[in-house]
């Protein structure tokens, strides 16, 4: 499934795999995160972190009649409070999607799926 936006020159398609692109990369780049985990690790058989092409397993959207529902997978890093990275994770995710692709996320749902000690 796609977004569409329907302009005065036409449409618009904005892919899934796009949206989840926008997504990992705002996600991963808050402070405490160590990367995107994987939303079903016994089925796809990957238990480490994900790299930048494979995002869209990490993240699950849901289209809605006015925007989207995300779902993101992180690994967070030991010692950061998890509440206060989720809350970055969701406005930073919230506001990328509204200014790169203008698409409005009704809501982001951030599912903890680890903890990593990071290395000195």
């Amino acid at each position: 499934m796609a977004v569409k936006i329907k302009t005065q020159f036409g449409t618009i398609d904005i892919t899934n795999d796009v949206i989840a692109t926008v997504v990992g990369g705002a996600a991963t780049d808050n402070y405490g995160v160590v990367g995107m985990a994987s939303r079903n690790q016994l089925r796809d058989g990957v238990n480490d972190i994900l790299r930048r092409e494979n995002y869209n397993k990490g993240v699950v959207i849901r289209q809605q009649e006015n925007g989207v529902s995300v779902d993101v997978n992180i690994i967070v890093g030991y010692g950061t409070k998890i509440s206060e990275v989720s809350k970055s994770v969701q406005s930073k995710v919230k506001y990328n999607l509204e200014s790169m692709l203008g698409v409005t996320a009704n809501s982001v749902n951030v599912l903890v799926q680890g903890v990593r000690v990071l290395a000195d």
